[in-house]
């Protein structure tokens, strides 16, 4: 799972690691939500290009975007078999240039508590995403993308039992070639990525509005300590993941709108 992540690399260090053709120039973003542009890097006639596209995958066979579950992330393990997925895994792969993500986790009977969840030397990760081209009937198009997701890993297992998949640069060119390769060829890249590449540390609820978007984000806070309830275990393991209606999701709310696969 992964609702909320950071770029704040410049543009010159983002295309150093990922080796497109474009120039783009884009500002620092602290607090990336759904709905909102993401980077991406895809193929496009042969070479890697950057791309801004909207979070949130809308499969060509939609009719009508507002009646369709926002699909901000896509399960690993069933997207190649998945209908909104499953030509994304085929044909449209993608990287996501991250400099971390956030995540909540329930804090006994209090509020949720964010961490971010950075690479433990610095600098860049790139997420597993898939993208798709959606038209309307009026001829409008709109590119859009989510963010493949694995089971946690050490580190992140006492705060989530999910977390994004990370493609190392060595891979890069595995997981975007789809001309060459198909799902089955790249499944093994899907997995959990080692226990030593995240740190993770409790930081402000100022994260939780989308309106902030500054570095305080990153900075740490002291954890609550936790005050449970008689019985009441402080995990989020083994919790069902939702799906959500449009109605159902408002951005600046820290809910479980981000469970929906």
């Amino acid at each position: 799972m992964c609702g909320r992540y950071s770029l704040t690399a410049t543009p010159e260090e983002v295309q150093a690691m990922f080796a497109y053709a474009d120039r783009p120039n884009f500002p620092p973003r602290y607090n990336i939500a759904p709905t909102q542009p993401i980077a991406i890097v895809r193929i496009e006639l042969g070479e890697r290009r950057f791309a801004l596209v909207r979070w949130g995958l809308l499969p060509g066979w939609v009719k009508d975007p507002s009646q369709f579950s926002l699909l901000i992330n896509a399960r690993a393990e069933t997207a190649a078999e998945k209908p909104a997925f499953r030509g994304s895994m085929r044909h449209n792969r993608c990287l996501i240039p991250a400099s971390g993500f956030y995540e909540w986790r329930k804090v006994g009977d209090g509020p949720k508590q964010p961490y971010w969840i950075a690479p433990k030397d610095g600098g860049l990760v790139a997420f597993a995403g898939l993208w798709s081209d959606w038209g309307s009937a009026d001829g409008s198009q709109v590119d859009t993308a989510a963010i493949l997701t694995t089971n946690a890993n050490a580190t992140l297992k006492p705060i989530h039992h999910r977390m994004p998949v990370v493609i190392a640069p060595g891979d890069f060119e595995r997981w975007l070639d789809t001309s060459h390769t198909e799902p089955r060829d790249v499944k093994d890249l899907l997995s959990p990525p080692p226990d030593d590449l995240f740190t993770a540390v409790p930081v402000s609820t100022r994260v939780n509005a989308v309106r902030n978007d500054d570095g305080d984000l990153h900075k740490p806070v002291e954890e609550p300590a936790p005050a449970l309830s008689a019985g009441k275990p402080n995990t989020n393991a083994g919790r069902k993941e939702t799906k959500r209606t449009p109605a159902q999701k408002r951005p600046d709310a820290n809910d479980d709108q981000f469970d929906l696969f």
